[in-house]
């Protein structure tokens, strides 16, 4: 994640915390785990990563074998755990299995489409301790109802933010950008402003699963930039009005050095501050296969949620202490020391130790090798040419 609240905006945020200060060594690293917790889902989004559908996996992990599960990861110190699906709540064991992981004192989150939180529901999520919700919102209105595939699926999901609202639970909105959600960008924002939503998190596409199919409505490199512009906007603004809002992008480290180099147009003081924090965060260094994990419904691991394609063990036949301090698998040990793999422009980078070489999932799926460039990078070639990493190199056209 890249928040851009803190590194653009100035506004420092608890989680920070956690996020700039991870050990240099990748095995001390403990990682956040995303537990997919079914494939069964109520929606049918346009670009969901899981291919999830109304149907239950026939060999979806038991109860017993997600607590067994829970206290694996908590035994190992983990401290992070988010419930995701498909849709989570609609298996019926989720808060008995949040009670149990927050008794093992591990912080549980929960992602969510929304549309199930009944104000019943909402008091089980909160008597069960989720420490925070993230709903998903692409765009408003029917923008969101096309991409999730079930009319109404907008006004159920703000309906089911509100019922969380009174009870104290932190929410916040995910949102994936795309030609089709960009539109509406500054509404959006505005929805944002005025809704209890204490965090919002926006998505680069992940060429995963059903999202494979959309690839063709990703952002291109200048409305990817003005995107991330109006977002920096937004958090500059929420900021000074003392909101307590963070706006913060995920799955496109170059957003990074993007800020960065923005930064270093107007405030060359604060821009050294933000390049030293983004180096000492590494970027996708302490990412996908270190610093994050995912399991899935049936107990198989993956470096993260966007890379079921790759099997880097299975807690059924050995826990996941075991599968992720000694790693067996060829291509998780090289996740350990990416940037000895990076090919093409992602390896002449100058910016490759605050970036980390992007989401490896995604230059896969679009290339074939998980080793080639990211085509999501927000960069330009002249931006990433050879040189200090604290010079403004320019671009073919200004980055605000």
């Amino acid at each position: 994640m890249i928040n851009i609240s803190t590194l653009y905006a100035g506004r420092y945020n608890a989680s920070d915390a956690v996020r700039y200060s991870k050990p240099s060594d990748p095995s001390d690293i403990r990682p956040i785990v995303v537990l997919n917790l079914t494939r069964r889902c109520n929606l049918r989004c346009l670009h969901c990563y899981s291919d999830s559908d109304g149907n239950r996996a026939p060999a979806e992990l038991t109860t017993g074998e997600l607590t067994a599960l829970l206290d694996d990861l908590a035994d190992y110190g983990v401290t992070f755990v988010l419930f995701s699906g498909g849709e989570p709540l609609t298996r019926p064991d989720i808060f008995d299995l949040a009670r149990h992981a927050v008794r093992r004192k591990l912080r549980v989150t929960l992602s969510t489409n929304g549309t199930l939180i009944s104000p019943e529901v909402a008091k089980k999520i909160a008597a069960a301790g989720f420490s925070y919700v993230g709903i998903s919102f692409d765009g408003l209105g029917d923008v969101n109802d096309f991409f999730r595939g079930a009319r109404g699926a907008f006004e159920q999901a703000r309906r089911g933010m509100n019922h969380l609202q009174p009870l104290g639970v932190r929410v916040g909105l995910r949102l994936t950008l795309t030609k089709h959600t960009v539109d509406d960008l500054d509404n959006v924002l505005k929805f944002v402003e005025k809704e209890p939503i204490g965090r919002a998190c926006f998505y680069h596409l992940a060429y995963a699963g059903r999202g494979k199919s959309i690839r063709p409505d990703d952002l291109p490199l200048r409305e990817r930039r003005r995107a991330i512009d109006k977002l920096c906007d937004a958090a500059a603004k929420f900021a000074d009005q003392d909101l307590g809002k963070e706006i913060l992008t995920v799955d496109n480290h170059s957003d990074g050095p993007y800020i960065y180099l923005k930064l270093l147009r107007n405030n060359p003081t604060r821009a050294v501050a933000v390049m030293e924090r983004l180096k000492k965060h590494g970027g996708a260094r302490t990412s996908s296969g270190v610093g994050l994990a995912e399991i899935d419904w049936e107990g198989r691991v993956h470096a993260d949620q966007f890379s079921f394609q790759r099997t880097l063990g299975n807690i059924r036949t050995k826990p996941f202490s075991e599968i992720w301090s000694n790693p067996e698998d060829i291509y998780h040990r090289q996740l350990r020391d990416r940037l000895a793999h990076l090919k093409g422009r992602c390896a002449a980078c100058r910016f490759k130790t605050m970036c980390g070489g992007g989401l490896r999932s995604r230059a896969e799926a679009a290339t074939g090798d998980s080793w080639a460039p990211d085509p999501a990078c927000m960069l330009t070639d002249e931006e990433t040419a050879d040189g200090p990493a604290d010079s403004a190199n320019g671009g073919p056209f200004d980055a605000t």
